[in-house]
């Protein structure tokens, strides 16, 4: 049975066939991708990171891999903007309306341009935050692209 988040609820809505995975978030971890790829078995490469950025003036989602990192350089390229940042915590919180270690790329408050990192295609499924700590939900790439009206590109760097 899933939790109903917003990212359920949107996933619902649009028909989208996912698997919830609740699991028991340890509050001393901050490391909440890891923890989830752990705690669940999956391989680091599979699970997904939601993180808040600002391309230029526009406040960005980037999806990549919990193994490695955001590539600002990158993402700013594939927007077609000068420079990216990582946005301010308070604000991602503010404008997703989920908890950080919950930002779910899915069902967001306010609607914002996504980019998910290549790798993304090289699985059958994937996990990301079901928007909130100690729950993944995990679901086809393509359904994740359609439920996120995100576009592809070279955005991670080990």
């Amino acid at each position: 049975m899933a939790l109903g988040t917003p990212a359920t609820v949107a996933l619902d809505a649009l028909g989208i066939t996912f698997t919830a995975h609740p699991y028991a978030h340890d509050a001393g971890n901050q490391d909440y991708g890891i923890e989830a790829a752990t705690v669940l078995g999956v391989s680091p490469e599979r699970v997904f990171k939601t993180l808040m950025t600002m391309v230029d003036d526009e406040m960005i989602v980037a999806v990549v891999p919990v193994s490695g990192k955001l590539d600002l350089k990158a993402l700013a390229s594939a927007l077609g903007g000068k420079k990216a940042t990582m946005a301010e915590p308070a604000v991602a919180q503010r404008r997703t309306g989920y908890v950080l270690g919950g930002i779910s790329p899915i069902g967001q408050r306010l609607p914002h341009r996504t980019v998910i990192d290549e790798t993304v295609e090289l699985f059958d499924t994937v996990f990301v935050s079901g928007g909130t700590r100690g729950f993944d939900i995990e679901l086809s790439p393509a359904d994740l692209l359609r439920a996120t009206d995100a576009h592809v590109g070279a955005i991670a760097r080990d």
